[in-house]
């Protein structure tokens, strides 16, 4: 199944990015072949074979929560330009499309 132009430009939009109109080609090109890589993957026979996340026995080793003396909330805003009801207040960089 290859992405038709407009499919890529939607994919584009749904993930906030901007292409210039040179480069949506190469973008085209470039997820059908991530495409048909998967596509090819899904040719593998995999019976028997249990799912799993990662192929090492490789775990995540967490330290013991501890609470330790930190500076108060009022202390944390001192500097901030702005604050509003004890949290800071920044400028939004992720807007509707």
């Amino acid at each position: 199944m290859a992405l038709s132009k407009e499919e890529v430009l939607k994919i584009a939009k749904l993930s906030m990015l901007e292409f210039e109109e040179k480069d949506i080609e190469r973008f085209q090109h470039d997820l059908n072949d991530i495409l048909k890589f998967v596509e090819k993957l899904s040719e593998v026979n995999t019976e028997g074979v249990e799912p799993l996340a990662q192929i090492n026995d490789i775990y995540n080793v967490f330290r013991d929560d501890k609470i330790v003396k930190s500076i108060s909330n009022e202390k944390a805003l001192e500097n901030a330009p702005e604050s509003l009801e004890g949290s800071f207040v920044v400028p939004k960089i992720v807007g509707e499309n």
